[in-house]
């Protein structure tokens, strides 16, 4: 159903306000239980994943691109003025959707799973990074990720178009108990890795793999908890170069070594 709008201020396009407001979209996004998707590919990966239309936002340009997966959902038609000035930004691809939100599993519905190797993020709020991470880990064929009660939102219209919509196609959930979570990893039969800058930890490369993996990944900067450290089985490292630490250069950012990690987690011939 198309509806044309020439205001930006119209109510009808509450779902869509000021989406540079990060605080506000947050608990704009909680209360109504939606998320932004942009662009063609992410929402059409949106819907694919499940996830029901609330509203499309979109200018006359793209409305023939989505048509095929559209069907009766509302479409809000808007100008691309208006459009820019209802996103405070160039949308590329041409179009917004407000997806409502579908329940997040239990992290003992994931361990139960039959999920053999995990990331599990700890404190990283930085929406980019968070997407970034899904990506690779989708990629790379990690089974499922769990967030600490801190960590970034995944849906967040950020982290969503910087995974390219990946965080539709790999499991998560959500800690509600951030001191004892490693603790129901090992209980679910998961040996914990904690990977660390730190050069005197075990190489990853070198790490004995057992047959069910989580690897824990703090926030660029402050990295993973004391707590967590201590309680990890064991703490692994990607081993820099002589010359790189020499001058200076003594760890890599969180999705760079997320990304060699999860590559790392893949190696063992009895991950299928």
């Amino acid at each position: 159903m198309l509806e044309y709008v020439t205001d930006a201020d119209d109510p009808r396009l509450s779902d869509y306000t000021r989406l540079r407001d990060v605080e506000l979209r947050k608990s704009l996004e909680a209360e109504r239980g939606l998320f932004l998707a942009e662009g063609e590919k992410v929402i059409r990966r949106a819907i694919g994943a499940g996830y029901p239309i609330r509203s499309v936002l979109t200018t006359p340009r793209w409305l023939t691109s989505l048509s095929d997966v559209l069907g009766d959902a509302l479409v809000y038609v808007v100008s691309d003025e208006i459009m820019s000035g209802i996103a405070g930004f160039q949308v590329h691809r041409g179009a917004l959707a407000s997806m409502e939100r579908l329940p997040l599993p239990s992290v003992e519905t994931l361990l139960k799973g039959g999920a053999r190797r995990l990331l599990v993020l700890e404190d990283l709020v930085d929406h980019s990074n968070v997407g970034a991470i899904f990506r690779s880990a989708a990629a790379l064929g990690v089974n499922g990720i769990i967030l600490s009660p801190r960590c970034a939102d995944p849906l967040y219209r950020r982290a969503v178009k910087v995974s390219m919509g990946a965080v539709f196609s790999i499991p998560y959930a959500r800690m509600d108990d951030w001191f004892q979570g490693l603790s129901r990893l090992r209980e679910a039969g998961f040996q914990t890795l904690a990977l660390t800058p730190e050069q005197t930890a075990t190489p990853m490369d070198t790490v004995e793999l057992a047959d069910r993996v989580a690897l824990l990944l703090g926030a660029e900067g402050d990295g993973l908890s004391s707590h967590w450290l201590e309680e990890a089985d064991e703490a692994v490292c990607i081993p820099m170069s002589a010359a790189a630490m020499a001058a200076g250069v003594d760890s890599l950012n969180v999705v760079a070594a997320a990304a060699i990690a999860c590559h790392g987690l893949m190696r063992s011939t009895r991950v299928g």
